[in-house]
C-alpha cells in the first residue's frame, strides 16, 4: 500500500507539476514576507499583523513609486531594448552565416520577417513603364476571396484569443502567488500546525524540528538573495549609466531579477547587456562585457561566500545539474526554482544523517 501511494503521488505531482510550482511560489512569497517581518520585528517591537501590514504596505508604496515615477521610462527602455536586441541578433545571424555557420539550429530565421515581407512586395525592374490595370482587374486584385477572408478571420481571431488568455493567465498566476503568499505570512503558525497534524503523533516532534530547519533556511536564503539582486541591479544599472547605453534602467532591473536564478540567470543577464551594448558599438560592448565580468565577480566571489554561504551551501556543479535537470523536465518554473527545492532536499538529507548517526551512537554506547 505504501509503495502504490507513493506511485499515486509520484504520478500526482507529475500531471499537475505547474500547479504545484506556482503553489511553492506562494509558500516562498509568504516565507519572504515573514522573514522580513521577523527582522522588523527586532527594530519594532509590534503585533505580527501590524508588521506584516507595513511590510506590505512599505513594499506596495516602492512598487508604486517605481510604476509612477519611471513608469514612462521603463516602457520606452522596454521597446528600445527589444528592438535593439532583435536588430542586434539578425546583425549575429548574419555574420555567422556569412562566416559559414549554419544558423537553422538557432530558430532565428522569425527575426526577419519585417524585412522577408518588405521584399516579398512585387517589384518593377527599373526603366521599365509602369503596366495600367483595368478595372475590373483591379477590383480583382484588392478584393480577397470570401475563403481568404475566412482564414484571415479566423487567425486574427485565433490570435487574439491566445493573446488575451495568456496575459490572463499570467496576472491569474500572479494574483495567486500574491494571495498564497499574504495568506502563509499572515497566519505561519495555524499552517505549521495544519502540516504537523498530518504526520502521525510518534513522529510529530520529529517533524517539527524538521519543518522549522526548512522554514529557517529558506528565510535566510530569501534575505542574502534579495541583497544580492538588489547590489546586481544597482551595480548594473549604475555601471551602464556610466558607459552610456541606453535602456541601463531596465537592463539593471532585468539583471536584478535574474540574478535569482543561480549562474544560468547571471549568464543569460550578461547576454543580454552584451547585446544591447553591440548598438553603441564596440568600445560600449566591451567595456559592458568587463562590467558584467565584474558584476559575475562580486556575485560569486563576494557576495555569496559572505551572504549565502551561512545560508546555504551547495556545490557549484551539483546545483547547476539540478537546475539543468528541472529545467528540461519542467521548464521556466523548474529552472527559476531549482534552488530552494535543492535546499529542501539537502536539509531533510542532512537532518535524516544526523538522525541516523545519533542512533548509531545511542546504541554503540548502550
Amino acid at each position: 500500500m505504501a509503495i502504490v501511494l507513493f506511485a499515486a503521488l509520484l504520478l500526482l505531482a507529475w500531471e499537475f507539476a505547474a500547479t504545484l510550482f506556482l503553489i511553492f511560489a506562494g509558500v516562498l512569497l509568504g516565507v519572504a514576507l515573514n522573514a522580513i517581518t521577523s527582522l522588523l520585528g527586532r527594530v519594532i517591537p509590534l503585533p505580527h499583523a501590524l508588521r506584516l501590514t507595513i511590510v506590505c504596505l512599505a513594499l506596495a508604496a516602492v512598487l508604486a513609486g517605481v510604476l509612477v515615477l519611471g513608469g514612462t521610462t521603463i516602457a520606452q527602455q522596454t521597446a528600445v531594448l527589444s528592438n535593439t536586441i532583435k536588430s542586434q541578433l539578425v546583425t549575429v545571424k548574419s555574420f555567422l552565416e556569412k562566416n559559414g555557420v549554419d544558423t537553422s539550429y538557432f530558430n532565428l530565421s522569425g527575426l526577419n520577417s519585417s524585412e522577408s515581407s518588405k521584399t516579398s512586395e512585387p517589384s518593377r525592374i527599373p526603366g521599365t513603364a509602369k503596366t495600367e490595370e483595368t478595372p475590373a482587374a483591379n477590383v480583382q486584385h484588392n478584393l480577397p476571396s470570401a475563403g481568404t477572408l475566412a482564414s484571415s478571420g479566423t487567425a486574427i481571431v485565433s490570435q487574439t484569443l491566445k493573446l488575451v488568455l495568456g496575459t490572463v493567465s499570467a496576472v491569474g498566476n500572479f494574483f495567486i502567488v500574491l494571495f498564497l503568499g499574504l495568506c502563509f505570512a499572515a497566519q505561519p503558525a495555524v499552517y505549521r500546525k495544519g502540516l504537523l497534524s498530518l504526520t502521525p503523533a510518534k513522529h510529530r516532534a520529529t517533524a517539527a524540528i524538521l519543518v522549522d530547519r526548512i522554514g529557517d533556511t529558506l528565510e535566510r536564503w530569501l534575505i542574502a538573495q534579495m541583497v544580492t539582486m538588489a547590489a546586481v541591479f544597482l551595480v548594473t544599472w549604475i555601471g551602464l549609466e556610466i558607459i552610456g547605453i541606453q535602456s541601463s534602467f531596465i537592463l539593471g532591473i532585468q539583471a536584478g531579477l535574474l540574478a535569482f536564478i543561480p549562474t544560468i540567470g547571471a549568464l543569460l543577464g550578461g547576454l543580454i547587456v552584451v547585446l544591447a551594448s553591440l548598438a553603441s558599438g564596440w568600445v560600449a560592448a566591451a567595456s559592458a562585457f568587463v562590467l558584467f565580468l565584474g558584476v559575475h565577480a562580486l556575485e560569486s566571489y563576494v557576495l555569496t561566500p559572505i551572504i549565502q554561504r551561512q545560508a546555504l551551501d551547495i556545490p557549484p556543479a551539483t546545483l547547476f545539474a539540478f537546475q539543468i535537470l528541472l529545467g528540461i523536465v519542467f521548464g521556466v518554473w523548474g529552472l527559476a526554482l531549482a534552488l530552494p527545492l535543492l535546499a529542501i532536499g539537502k536539509v531533510v538529507i542532512d537532518f535524516a544523517r544526523a538522525d541516523e548517526e545519533k542512533r548509531s551512537s545511542v546504541k554503540a554506547a548502550s
